[in-house]
């Protein structure tokens, strides 16, 4: 049982003022059949991150389909809170409409950044999605008081959204000291949310000190996540739950971390699973953090739950 990695499948080819570099924070959402369409994040010159989309097709051999012509979310106006960058964390059908749910940040003095979780909508696919407000859904408050990083949000329910997301945990933004761990909360509209200040999944080494980007599914009635491990390298971590709420590290068995190839042999980060054909697979990143584009890999074997 592990995962065997299909290899590279995309990045951006550069000559886009908007996608100069980088296919950051791989989103897939099912269009039909098996083709998917898989948002990221994107680099312009000035290194500001704008969300686009990339259509693979999935097999044993992913192959990409079409490349979005412009991006279908820019960083906000100067002063905003995401004035500096998007980077996505997931997208949701609900109702004639898709959220985008994301980190936004601008730049700090003191603190060298700021990040906030921000929502965008969209009733097609094909037009580009509109911010829900000017300012954040979710920012820095008694239960997240240094920064948030990528939401990652399911509709179990006409009622019930769930959101796992990084939070700091100390106010430190580099460095070994840095202490970023995943958090939990819940809405019933998928705007307002109710989170708790304790995280929901914690550190398994004592030299890990950031897991960011969750990403979960609902597979044979557990809750699956994958996430982006930070300690001597980065890595894909996972971790079980029956609820959401309490989880089980799986990094044992389930992990990813970088590989002999030449894409992907310093890191693996920014995971993101899809459940399609009976079978899990996994979208990612590997070196510098996009630099080197988005990969997928498949789940061979049993569940090891």
């Amino acid at each position: 049982m592990a995962w065997r990695r299909l290899g590279s499948v995309f990045s951006p080819a550069g000559d886009q003022p908007w996608a100069r570099s980088h296919a950051a924070l791989p989103t897939p959402l099912h269009l039909g059949d098996d083709v998917f369409r898989v948002f990221y994040s994107a680099r312009d010159a000035q290194a500001r991150s704008h969300v686009g989309w990339a259509d693979v097709e999935l097999s044993e051999t992913p192959r990409v389909k079409g490349v979005s012509p412009q991006p279908v979310l820019a960083p906000g106006a100067d002063g905003a809170f995401d004035d500096s960058g998007i980077g996505i964390g997931c997208v949701v059908a609900s109702g004639g409409m898709h959220s985008l749910y994301y980190m936004g940040w601008n730049l700090g003095v003191r603190s060298a950044w700021r990040n906030a979780i921000g929502l965008a909508q969209s009733k097609a696919l094909e037009a580009p999605f509109a911010r829900f407000s000017p300012g954040p859904i979710l920012d820095r408050s008694p239960e997240d008081p240094y920064t948030l990083s990528y939401p990652w949000v399911l509709r179990l329910g006409p009622q019930d959204w769930r959101m796992w997301y990084g939070s700091n945990l100390v106010p430190s933004v580099s460095g070994t000291d840095l202490r970023h761990a995943i958090k939990f909360a819940r809405s019933q509209d998928g705007i307002h949310w109710d989170r708790s200040a304790a995280p929901v999944v914690g550190f398994a080494a004592s030299d890990e000190y950031a897991l960011a980007r969750p990403t979960v599914v609902v597979v044979a009635g557990k809750f699956l996540m994958c996430f982006a491990c930070r300690g001597p390298n980065y890595r894909i971590g996972a971790a079980v739950s029956d609820d959401g709420v309490n989880w089980r590290r799986l990094d044992a068995v389930m992990g990813l971390g970088p590989a002999g190839e030449s894409w992907e042999s310093e890191m693996t980060c920014y995971p993101a699973l899809l459940w399609h054909r009976e079978r899990l697979w996994l979208a990612y990143n590997g070196n510098g953090y996009g630099q080197t584009g988005i990969g997928f890999a498949i789940w061979d074997g049993e569940l090891p739950f």
